[in-house]
């Protein structure tokens, strides 16, 4: 390999090889739209609401009553035994994560039977509070009840890591087992060093995206002291992002898994690839704990940085899937980053908001909305945006309400998500070749 010239015109030792491309073959969801990534997309497409009243008495002396719990159990999907050893965010996480293995076009056993080899598979989790449910419910029985009847499995289970490590020992996956812990960008976050992993050589296959259970009392008391919820009673008009009478988000859960996979280690085994997973960017806001920088320029950065990681430019970008909370100052910092990244363009770039539909599913959201944008460039829809109505007077964007429409010519779609303590992340697929 021929040396590199330095601008001195030193040598400077081997010319770096050129990075390898990464794609997603494989999509797993459960959500508050369906059991399955199909029956979440279509949900999507249909533009279908998610959201619930909350009903039995845990939740009835809270002020508000309405969240987006998942559409299926996912302790169904599990034996007895597992079910028992995992949280319900772990629950989620080993679902989906199962659903997108397969499929990817992997058997269950593939690992473990020597068909990959478990030193090149991966795992890469986001969530943000793991098991804290578990260890409320630890702590309420060690105060009613005594410490005999605290359960053995308290603690693996209330652990962050759980998540990732469940899927793992499910899987086989042996190259890393990473748990990002970034508030809302959590799932976005965990993808994009799935896909820094997986250019550097480190793993060839890794399973990444977000997974989180908070529809608990005490979390939705905690963000109702907040004001950060929605006070709405209706459920299709309670999670309304972008919309110029929003309120506050609506609490969801679930998961989202996709298989990120080394282009060449796709096509060597004939796999269908959905996209590419062609880059990313993350930056902090270094402005507020649970506010974001009103100008915006935080989520400027991680968008720039994601187009360049990408080797592209706004120019190709066809869509955007926002995150979108339905805050009013979220909503209005996320609308005046994209003003000052696209300008006057940016009414020619289609925006959904998945939120309306499926709640703030927390550190599953990145992974969940990652899914989606990933099918809206492999079907060449884009879904509308649930429970937006009338925009703010100052806000340009075109948002896609009503009906799915067809995704327009450009390559790329972005995935944004933004998060407590400062949070921005991005990522950028392109349409498969």
């Amino acid at each position: 390999m021929a040396p590199s010239v330095l601008p001195s015109g030193r040598t400077g030792g081997p010319t770096p090889a050129p990075r390898r491309r990464v794609v997603v073959t494989g999509l797993g969801a459960i959500s508050p739209l369906g059991a399955t990534a199909s029956e979440t997309w279509d949900g999507l497409l249909e533009g279908r609401c998610g959201v619930r009243v909350l009903e039995g008495e845990p939740f009835s002396a809270l002020p508000v009553h309405v969240a987006a719990p998942s559409a299926a159990d996912p302790a169904e999907q599990l034996s007895r035994v597992q079910a028992r050893t995992m949280n319900r965010g772990t629950q989620f996480a080993v679902a989906a994560a199962r659903e997108a293995w397969a499929d990817a076009g992997f058997d269950h056993g593939a690992v473990r039977d020597g068909a990959i080899d478990a030193r090149r598979v991966g795992v890469s989790m986001g969530t943000i509070i793991g098991g804290a449910p578990v260890l409320v419910t630890a702590d309420h029985t060690l105060s009613t009840r005594g410490a005999r009847y605290v359960s053995p499995h308290t603690a693996p289970m209330v652990v962050p890591n759980g998540a990732a490590a469940q899927v793992a020992l499910d899987i086989g996956a042996r190259a890393e087992a990473r748990t990002v812990v970034a508030a809302c960008a959590s799932g976005t976050e965990a993808i994009g060093q799935a896909i820094d992993r997986i250019r550097a050589g480190a793993a060839d296959v890794v399973l990444a995206g977000g997974t989180e259970a908070v529809i608990t009392p005490s979390v939705m008391a905690s963000f109702t002291a907040m004001r950060a919820l929605s006070s709405a009673t209706d459920v299709h008009t309670a999670s309304r992002p972008f919309d110029r009478d929003r309120d506050g988000f609506v609490l969801g859960e679930g998961a989202g898994i996709l298989v990120l996979e080394s282009e060449e280690h796709a096509l060597a085994r004939g796999a269908r690839i959905y996209c590419e997973a062609a880059g990313w960017g993350v930056s902090a806001d270094a402005h507020h704990m649970v506010a974001p920088r009103p100008d915006g320029e935080g989520i400027v950065d991680a968008i720039h940085k994601a187009l360049t990681d990408a080797g592209t430019d706004i120019d190709s970008v066809a869509h955007i899937n926002a995150h979108a909370t339905a805050t009013p100052n979220g909503d209005a910092a996320e609308v005046l980053a994209l003003t000052k990244v696209f300008g006057q363009g940016v009414a020619n770039v289609p925006v959904t908001a998945p939120k309306g539909a499926l709640g703030h599913m927390q550190g599953a959201a990145g992974g969940v909305e990652a899914v989606a944008t990933a099918l809206t460039l492999h079907h060449q829809l884009i879904p509308p945006t649930t429970g937006f109505q009338t925009a703010d007077d100052d806000n340009p964007l075109d948002i896609v309400t009503g009906a799915a429409r067809a995704l327009p010519k450009g390559d790329v779609a972005l995935s944004n998500s933004y998060g407590f303590g400062g949070h921005n992340a991005v990522l950028a697929f392109r349409r498969a070749a």
